[in-house]
């Protein structure tokens, strides 16, 4: 069954050209135009990914990204911005607020085809062979898509949960930003280092109970981030239960 993108943008320009493409790319395509119609679609169809427009009629782009992620049916569907906003407090905001990628208008409608396709490859099933990647207290099971630390579970969103694989899977790697966008989000792409921040600062948020002292991702001064173990062997890898 072909995977349902929900597009909405109160552009029908924009919402007829993106539908032509991601049609072509073998998707289906669901539109709204303004917000209160996208939460019914969202509610009712709930699509695998949304392509996001923020200056919408009746509930902004900023306003429908905090009602998913709230909600625990529907927070792990992932979101990709599209909007004339350029500022970089407006890209930032809507990565804290749980988007998983942006992209400002004009845009190349291919190069939405390709994000969408990279952020469902990250969404997607894991491989047949179950996995399991802990250190401490920390438990992130490849097979179910799960988040646990000290037993509770944890709400990722599919960026999230692939830098946080990513670094589990090479502890004590200092990671460049520009290597860890590549590696964890399966493209490189130019956008600000800022955006790939906003994202370890919403995946802190969730993972770490003091900020100014983490316990996981620690900010290597010079390079990036780098996911901290006394030995590579305190992450261990093995089948799931």
């Amino acid at each position: 069954m072909a995977q349902r993108i929900l597009v909405v943008d109160d552009d029908k320009q924009i919402v007829r050209l993106l539908k032509t493409y991601l049609e072509e790319a073998s998707y289906h395509v669901l539109t709204a135009y303004d917000g209160a119609d996208a939460l019914r679609v969202i509610r009712h169809e709930q699509p695998d990914l949304i392509v996001l427009d923020i200056q919408l009629p009746k509930q902004d782009g900023w306003e429908i990204t905090r009602r998913l992620r709230a909600d625990e049916n529907l927070a792990a569907i992932p979101i990709l911005m599209l909007t004339a906003r350029v500022q970089d407090m407006d890209k930032i905001l809507g990565l804290e607020l749980g988007a998983d990628d942006y992209l400002t208008k004009p845009f190349n409608p291919r190069e939405v085809v390709a994000r969408v396709r990279a952020i469902l490859r990250r969404a997607s099933s894991p491989p047949p062979q179950a996995r399991v990647l802990q250190h401490g207290a920390l438990r992130l099971d490849l097979n179910q898509h799960q988040l646990t630390l000290d037993g509770e579970t944890i709400e990722l969103t599919p960026t999230e949960f692939a830098l946080l694989k990513t670094f589990m899977e090479h502890p004590r790697h200092a990671f460049t930003r520009s290597e860890l966008i590549e590696k964890a989000m399966g493209y490189a792409y130019e956008g600000l280092e800022r955006t790939l921040d906003s994202h370890i600062k919403n995946l802190r948020k969730k993972i770490e109970t003091d900020l100014s002292a983490p316990r996981f991702i620690e900010t290597v001064f010079g390079v990036g981030y780098r996911f901290k173990a006394d030995a590579a062997e305190d992450v261990k890898a093995g089948a799931a239960e």
